[in-house]
């Protein structure tokens, strides 16, 4: 019976080593992130390497441990439902909502189930529902807000320091951003009587409706332009830096990404700092880590950017004391 015994041992020893080394060979899955923009690949490139980056300092390298699928709406909001459910059909494990509320929105309107990682949208994720708080998410969402609503008063400050002749300051922007919405009830109101500033609302709906609102302005001729957050806005960047250098109006935006491409000032959160921190979501998630349970964090660093280059085309000598301050001046 023992003798018996020993080849039967033997083969079951065998097909166990056999199952272990096919178990080894199997490929393992690569998990696969999908990149929900508002945007164009063009306009997304430097938020997207610096994310990609990131990544790779943790361990992650694209095409080898993690992939990506990237889609993008090319400026056209109603495209974003169509290229959520896509992402949620290809079953990707994280969707990196890049952009507005509006993005992040189409997200977990598309899923439930897959965790989204907002990269840093600039309203209060609590008062518009999509997470419960910002200690507590309880949903599939989490990641950065970067507060653009809340620091309104401060940007109306520092334009008031650079442009110390502003009275009347023409703010534009797209009621069916939420966040802007807030920040012209709540917070612009203060901040502008603290200032001695008049601010003069100026309504866009769609991209037709800022050759109208230009023209008004140019009869108006307001001594400051504001520029509010919001899909729209950043879809027309060109038209409104345009308008800007033409009227010879000092202006304010929202990111810099507006004062790199030929605005005046902008102040808000250090965007590559928030964009790096989007890798350390992901890699929780991946590693099993849910939504719910990872608060949502605000920024830790801002910055004050001045394009010098933009002022001397306008005939705007900034002061020195102010220049002093910024975080960035491009010459």
């Amino acid at each position: 019976m023992k003798r018996a015994a020993v080849p039967s041992i033997l083969v079951a020893v065998l097909l166990l080593a056999l199952g272990v080394i096919a178990q080894a060979q199997q490929p393992k899955k690569v998990p696969r992130i999908g990149y929900l923009s508002g945007f164009d690949p063009a306009t997304e490139s430097t938020r997207a390497e610096t994310i990609r980056l990131a990544l790779r300092e943790l361990g992650y390298v694209e095409g080898q441990n993690v992939a990506f699928e990237y889609r993008y709406a090319e400026r056209k909001a109603d495209r974003l439902p169509e290229l959520a459910a896509e992402l949620v059909r290809l079953k990707v494990d994280i969707i990196v909502a890049s952009g507005a509320d509006t993005v992040v929105r189409a997200a977990k309107n598309a899923t439930k189930t897959i965790p989204i990682v907002m990269s840093g949208q600039g309203i209060d994720p609590v008062e518009v529902g999509l997470v419960e708080s910002l200690a507590r998410p309880g949903g599939n969402v989490t990641g950065l807000t970067n507060l653009t609503g809340e620091l309104g008063g401060k940007r109306l400050e520092l334009l008031k320091q650079a442009v110390p002749k502003v009275v009347r300051v023409a703010a534009l922007y797209d009621p069916a951003a939420l966040g802007s919405v807030r920040q012209l009830k709540e917070d612009l109101p203060v901040a502008a009587r603290a200032l001695g500033l008049t601010i003069q609302l100026w309504e866009v709906r769609e991209t037709d409706g800022f050759e109208r609102v230009f023209a008004a302005l140019g009869k108006e001729r307001p001594d400051g332009l504001y520029v509010l957050g919001g899909t729209l806005m950043r879809a027309n960047e060109k038209r409104i830096l345009g308008f800007a250098l033409k009227s010879r109006l000092p202006s304010m935006y929202f990111t810099r990404e507006f004062v790199d491409a030929g605005g005046l000032m902008s102040y808000g959160a250090n965007r590559a700092d928030s964009d790096r921190r989007v890798a350390y979501f992901v890699d929780r998630i991946l590693k099993g880590a849910k939504p719910a349970d990872l608060p949502v964090e605000q920024p830790t660093k801002f910055e004050f950017v001045i394009n010098l280059k933009t002022a001397k085309q306008i005939g705007l000598t900034i002061p020195q004391s102010v220049l002093y301050r910024a975080d960035k001046v491009i010459k």
